[in-house]
């Protein structure tokens, strides 16, 4: 599990399990993980964490972004125990 923010109270975190495919999996080195953010953090602040951490060469205005197997904005809020997914783009044939 990693972190994103080192909080002393518990109830202003929350846990995220992220999940990783193609390039991004590749880049972080997994498939999925758990982290703790701050109950503010947004999808935004999150995958610029993610970023920093993996070191991720796509820029967010490339990906799409899913919770809880439904696309989302990357405006919308998002709660203790939810999935969240970066989707890179994909080719077709």
């Amino acid at each position: 599990m990693s972190t994103l923010d080192v909080a002393t109270n518990t109830e202003t975190t929350m846990n995220i399990n992220v999940l990783y495919f193609a390039s991004l999996a590749d880049e972080a080195n997994c498939q999925q993980e758990t982290v703790s953010v701050q109950q503010s953090t947004s999808l935004t602040e999150l995958y610029e964490h993610l970023t920093q951490k993996h070191r991720f060469s796509r820029p967010q205005t490339e990906l799409r972004v899913a919770v809880n197997d439904y696309f989302a904005k990357w405006t919308d809020q998002i709660n203790d125990g939810d999935s969240v997914v970066f989707i890179t783009p994909v080719a077709g044939g």
